[in-house]
C-alpha cells in the first residue's frame, strides 16, 4: 500500500513539476520586468495613465529593439567594443565569456557552418555518443588544432552542467537528424526523456 502510494505520488510530482517550475520562470520574469521598469514608468507618467503591466510591455518592447539595433553595423561595433573592456576584467572576463558563448551557440542569428548535433564513433568499439559541432571551421581552431580532417565537438554529461571538447575526425562523426534542444534534453536525461514528448497519458 506505501509503495503504490508513493509512487503515484512520484508520478504526481513529475507530471506536475516540469509544468510548475516553467509557469514559475515565466512568472519571475514577468515579475521581475515589472519592477525594474514598472518603477520607472511610473515616475515618468501621470499614476492614472500607468496600469500593472506596462513595465513587461515596456521590457518586451526594449528587448525587441536591441534586438533590431544589433542588427546594425554601428550597434554591432559599439557593442564589440563595450565587450572588450569586460574581456580585460578579470572575474568578469571568465564569467561573462562562458555565458556569452553559450548563448551564442543557440542564437538564432548565428551562422552554422556545420550540422551541429552529431554521433561520434568511439574507436572500433561501435560505441556512439551525442555531441555538439562547436567549430568546423580550421582557421577559427588553436594553431596546433587547425587540421582540415578534424573539427571540435562538444559531448556532454548526463544530468548535470559539465562535459568534454574535443578535435575529432570529420569521419568519426555522423550528422543526426535532430534540433540542438531536443538532443541536449536527451543527452542531459541519460536518454530517459526520449527523443519526443510523451503523448497524455502515454508511456516510452
Amino acid at each position: 500500500m506505501v509503495k503504490f502510494i508513493s509512487r503515484n505520488i512520484l508520478t504526481g510530482l513529475v507530471t506536475i513539476l516540469p509544468l510548475v517550475l516553467t509557469l514559475y520562470l515565466l512568472y519571475w520574469l514577468a515579475v521581475t520586468a515589472e519592477s525594474l521598469l514598472g518603477g520607472t514608468i511610473l515616475r515618468l507618467l501621470p499614476e492614472n495613465l500607468y496600469w500593472p503591466g506596462v513595465g513587461l510591455i515596456a521590457s518586451l518592447a526594449l528587448v525587441f529593439v536591441v534586438g533590431l539595433l544589433m542588427r546594425t553595423y554601428v550597434v554591432q561595433r559599439l557593442f564589440a567594443k563595450g565587450e572588450q573592456l569586460l574581456y580585460r576584467m578579470p572575474l568578469i572576463n571568465t564569467v561573462y565569456r562562458a555565458i556569452r558563448d553559450f548563448f551564442d551557440y543557440f542564437s538564432p542569428t548565428k551562422k552554422k557552418e556545420f550540422e551541429q548535433v552529431v554521433a561520434v564513433t568511439i574507436g572500433d568499439t561501435g560505441m556512439k555518443v551525442i555531441g555538439f559541432v562547436t567549430q568546423a571551421i580550421p582557421e577559427r581552431l588553436p594553431k596546433d588544432f587547425q587540421d582540415e580532417g578534424s573539427i571540435l565537438v562538444y559531448l556532454p554529461l548526463s544530468y548535470m552542467i559539465g562535459g568534454y571538447t574535443f578535435l575529432i575526425p570529420r569521419s568519426a562523426v555522423q550528422t543526426l537528424d535532430m534540433s540542438v534542444e531536443e538532443a541536449m534534453r536527451f543527452t542531459l536525461t541519460a536518454g530517459v526523456a526520449g527523443t519526443t514528448a510523451p503523448s497524455p497519458g502515454g508511456t516510452q
